[in-house]
Parts: structure tokens; C-alpha cells; sequence
């Protein structure tokens, strides 16, 4: 992290990504690897928490990711079925 600006990187043995952003700037996204999809995609504070907001082919689309203690948290939800996708939880 460097100020507004975040790189971060999601390694498993599935697949790997990594993404670079500004909160609060929208940008077009290529998830590549993922499920392949260009998107435009915005990363904002809510509170102590990052929400992902991502808009294309499949709307609505995104994440939330907060440090609590120790364990980093990620949710990827599609909100317009109201189903988290994947909750992650890792010790720093």
C-alpha cells in the first residue's frame, strides 16, 4: 500500500492473481484467469473495510477485504443473488 494506492496479490493452487488500484478511481479490469471478464471496476472505503464494486457482463459483482487482529478477511459476494461466493480468512 502506498497511500489510496493498493497491489495486491491472491495466490493459490488453483489460480493466481494480482491487482493494482487507486480507491475511489474507477478502472477497467480484466480478470483474467479468473472468469475472464472485462469489467469497470471501483474499490472504495466503507468504514475500516474495502468494497469492490464491479460493473460489466455479470453486474454487481465484487468483494469486501478488512484486517481484524490478526486475520485478513475476503468476501467475494454476487449481491444480486444475495450468495457469498468465497470467505477467506488468513493470519497475518
Amino acid at each position: 500500500q502506498n497511500g489510496d494506492n493498493f497491489k495486491t496479490k491472491t495466490l493459490s493452487s488453483l489460480r493466481n492473481y494480482e491487482l493494482d488500484y487507486t480507491v475511489g478511481v474507477e478502472f477497467e479490469e480484466q480478470t483474467k484467469g479468473l472468469d475472464n471478464r472485462v469489467v469497470k471496476t471501483l474499490v472504495t472505503w466503507d468504514g475500516d473495510k474495502l468494497v469492490c464494486v464491479q460493473k460489466g457482463e455479470k453486474n454487481n459483482r465484487g468483494w469486501k477485504h478488512w484486517i481484524e487482529g490478526d486475520i485478513l478477511h475476503l468476501v467475494r459476494a454476487a449481491p444480486q443473488t444475495h450468495s457469498t461466493l468465497l470467505r477467506l480468512q488468513h493470519r497475518l
